[in-house]
């Protein structure tokens, strides 16, 4: 019962179904490539080719005729040609129109004594197997073949040839065409499936990227708003000691301050343990601010990256988010930038500006690779430039540009990334503050 449902479906309830074959993808790997004049007319190369079919079975169909040109020549070589070309809109009432109008079609050209198919036929009704093929399922290919050798079977029996030459010559044609189809088909198919799945990979990957770095800032910030929370709580209770004879009123305040400071905390930390890992240790040295950006610099010369800094503008006590945040930013790129970037020289500028904090960090090209080893760059136009993009190892925060653009989009910020001029590559950083956050 399944496999005859599966030949209703194939080939009997849409068998008038209006299919147009649509032209080729333009951004095809082989339609690409041609010249602009010449692509959009490529396009169209499967109907050129169905259409060529069409004109090979006319040809053949009015050669092989014996009588004089006339309607029945014309009706003769004509037919064929047609159902190649329904093909083009309406695929299985082509093969159906093909198989049933071979024995007419023999009829017509008195070669009965040969069997159901004409040399015109078997070309058409070839082409037409393909055409269907290409444009069906494998298993319809499987039925369509089937019963073309039915019907060549019967034919040949109630016309009294037996299996007759040209049926013989069709199936073993046309099994072989079919089988390189439906290989091409399941091959095809199977790429699909492929880049589909390769897809749902890459932006499972990206998710779950983005969320660990978003666990990662909310580790690293768990420090520094933990310090907060902890002076606020402890100086609420040392104010009223402060104060010789202190009203109620004002005790009862800082008492209820001291409360609430020490309930976000623990809330806080019970948030933390639902995003930390089961291996995650706590630092036990405090989180880093721009103040340590010297020794991150020198750790970096040591490892063989020449990096200077330069810093302008009113060196002041920022919040320690923007602090850490500019450090981790600096600290990734600068890693990506000694990974990628062998033998490069290495530039921070920190511009402390009215409103914020600007960071920009940029490299020069790669020098002593005959190939550099970065995927990103300028295609063909000198060195390569090194962007961040991947994890820095011990000395990176995580996972390169994500990581940067969420930690400026957690303060609100801007960056801008791309490469230089000289074949290096630069991340700016914008950091906004308010007056009233400044230290």
């Amino acid at each position: 019962m399944g496999v005859l449902a599966g030949l209703r479906r194939d080939l009997f309830d849409d068998a008038f179904a209006y299919r147009p074959l649509a032209p080729l993808a333009g951004g095809g790997p082989v339609v690409r490539r041609l010249p602009a004049r010449i692509r959009r007319y490529a396009v169209w190369t499967p109907h050129a080719v169905v259409a060529g079919g069409a004109l090979l079975a006319l040809l053949i169909g009015a050669s092989t005729h014996s009588g004089a040109f006339g309607p029945v020549t014309l009706v003769f070589a004509a037919v064929p040609a047609a159902t190649v070309l329904m093909t083009l809109v309406r695929p299985v009432l082509a093969f159906w129109a093909s198989l049933v109008s071979a024995p007419f079609l023999a009829a017509l050209g008195s070669v009965w004594g040969d069997g159901p198919w004409t040399p015109a036929t078997v070309a058409a009704h070839l082409a037409v197997l393909t055409v269907v093929a290409a444009r069906t399922r494998p298993r319809a290919a499987f039925w369509m073949w089937m019963l073309t050798g039915v019907h060549g079977l019967f034919a040949g029996t109630v016309l009294g040839v037996g299996y007759p030459e040209g049926s013989t010559v069709l199936m073993f044609v046309s099994a072989f065409v079919l089988l390189v189809v439906a290989l091409a088909q399941v091959r095809r198919d199977a790429e699909r499936e492929v880049a589909a799945q390769q897809s749902v990979t890459a932006v499972e990957r990206d998710r779950r990227t983005l969320l660990e770095e978003r666990t990662t800032i909310a580790r690293e910030l768990h420090d520094v708003v933990a310090h907060h929370m902890s002076v606020v709580a402890i100086q609420a209770e040392a104010a009223p000691y402060r104060v010789q004879d202190p009203p109620p009123e004002l005790a009862q305040a800082f008492a209820t301050i001291r409360e609430n400071a020490v309930a976000a905390l623990t809330e806080l930390r019970r948030v933390l343990g639902v995003v930390r890992a089961e291996d995650y240790e706590a630092p036990d040295a405090p989180q880093p601010t721009l103040a340590d950006l010297g020794g991150l610099l020198g750790n970096l010369r040591a490892a063989g990256l020449d990096v200077g800094l330069t810093t302008t503008g009113a060196v002041r006590q920022l919040p320690p988010g923007v602090e850490l945040s500019a450090y981790r930013i600096t600290q990734e790129a600068l890693s990506n930038a000694l990974r990628h970037a062998p033998g490069a020289s290495a530039k921070v500028e920190v511009a402390y500006v009215l409103g914020g904090l600007g960071v920009r960090i940029f490299n020069g090209p790669a020098r002593g690779l005959r190939k550099p080893a970065h995927p990103v760059g300028s295609a063909g136009r000198g060195p390569r430039p090194a962007e961040p993009l991947e994890p820095a190892g011990a000395t990176g925060s995580g996972h390169g540009l994500t990581g940067m653009r969420e930690r400026v989009s957690m303060l609100n910020g801007e960056m801008a990334t791309g490469p230089t001029e000289d074949g290096g590559y630069e991340v700016a950083v914008f950091l906004p503050v308010a007056k009233d956050e400044t230290a």
